[in-house]
């Protein structure tokens, strides 16, 4: 038994890292219950293994009594001063057992110790090993896919990507190399659980804080994030040092750095823009190319209503409203975009839309006012039905058009 103690905790100690001392200790642990729950019941026993050759004693505490009455736990003086010499009754004895006395339940509970010890450290290993590295990419190998969920070997550990954590459209297979971010370490009946994450706004801020050297040293910083993966991630930027363009040194020399996380992300659009403390900004920056005519700000209901022209509308909503949604998730405001109609400066549209609205006429008639002259209410003064039957109107339009005047005035 001992050489299999030995080379247990030799390849416990060389493979797997967990020490001599704690091994030993769980397997006496062990045998220690196991013993007392079967041939040793009722006694006091005392287990040691020599940790350098696996060799294991076992003894027995006995009580020095001048009448046994209990076999198991005492022992007569006389029996006791045999192997103890000068020992005084009421104090305790060790005698030696041969450990193959404690039984074949105590070889397999200490068996067991062995593999329950091993899951634990596995388990605590696993944390340790990873709960530092919880918000960091991580690169490992797909090994399999369990309904919508990937499983990943990160070397040290099995980690998995949910379903809901993954980017639209993104496919691996067995064997594939993919990067990750590590989200959290869950508690689960079966240990800590390692999740990641390719979806989260999370994995692309953390990109670029490992591919730009400003935002990992403080001198740029993300102000403002939003993404919607697979399709398009909007950041706000600004630095601390003048001499620094904060959206240049995200870009990179011809864009090198920023090429580098669009790879990454399968050809993710990646829009950088200037952070401005004022929405008004914020939201002319983060439209463009579009140009916003007129932008309206309510403050209470923390709400944008933005104007386009109609050649740049297609753009500011972006396909299925993908622009308008990042772009209030960057400012924190609701945006509203609807079509800019400019008004007319044109003085016969002028004229004629003040007729239709201070006399309810009809365009076509007030079209007509506005052509002999009639190009304002008071132009009206001294006008009657005859006046515009000779200008050409018919009876009817004349009586219509003076009872109109007449029931405004």
């Amino acid at each position: 038994m001992s050489s299999e103690i030995l080379s247990v905790l030799e390849y416990m100690e060389k493979e797997k890292g967990i020490g001599r001392a704690d091994m030993i200790s769980a397997i006496v642990n062990a045998i220690k219950t196991a013993a007392l729950k079967g041939v040793s019941a009722g006694q006091e026993l005392k287990i040691e293994i020599n940790p350098k050759n696996g060799q294991l004693h076992a003894w027995t505490l006995l009580r020095v009594v001048d009448s046994v009455s209990d076999p198991r736990t005492e022992i007569h003086v006389e029996k006791a001063q045999a192997f103890t010499p000068g020992v005084l009754l009421g104090e305790f004895v060790e005698k030696e057992l041969d450990p193959s006395t404690l039984g074949r339940i105590a070889a397999q509970t200490a068996r067991q110790a062995v593999m329950q010890k091993l899951r634990q450290f596995e388990k605590d290993r696993i944390y340790d090993d990873f709960k530092d590295t919880v918000g960091n990419i991580v690169t490992g190998t797909v090994r399999r896919k369990e309904r919508n969920d990937i499983f990943i070997d990160l070397g040290k550990a099995e980690a998995v990507l949910p379903g809901k954590e993954q980017v639209p459209g993104e496919e691996y297979q067995p064997g594939d190399r993919i990067r990750c971010l590590l989200l959290s370490i869950d508690s689960t009946p079966r240990g800590p659980e390692l999740m990641l994450t390719r979806a989260s706004p999370k994995f692309v801020r953390r990109l670029f804080e490992v591919e730009v050297g400003e935002i990992a040293d403080g001198t740029v910083k993300i102000e403002a994030f939003a993404r919607e993966p697979g399709y398009r991630t909007k950041i706000a930027v600004t630095s601390t040092d003048p001499k620094v363009d904060p959206v240049g040194a995200c870009v990179g020399a011809r864009g090198a750095r920023v090429k580098t996380i669009v790879r990454e992300l399968n050809g993710e659009k990646i829009d950088i823009i200037n952070y401005f403390a004022d929405p008004k900004q914020m939201v002319i920056e983060a439209l463009k190319p579009a140009a916003p005519r007129e932008i309206i700000l309510d403050e209470k209901t923390h709400r944008i209503l933005l104007k386009v022209a109609t050649e740049d509308l297609a753009i500011a909503i972006g396909r299925k409203g993908q622009n308008a949604r990042l772009t209030s998730r960057l400012i924190g405001w609701r945006l509203d975009i609807e079509e800019f109609h400019a008004v007319s400066t044109d003085p016969r549209t002028v004229a004629v839309d003040v007729l239709v609205k201070t006399f309810g006429l009809d365009a076509d008639l007030a079209g007509r006012l506005v052509a002999i002259g009639i190009n304002s209410p008071a132009a009206f003064e001294g006008v009657g039905a005859d006046d515009l039957v000779d200008a050409g109107f018919t009876s009817d339009e004349a009586a219509s058009i003076i009872s109109s005047v007449g029931g405004a005035q």
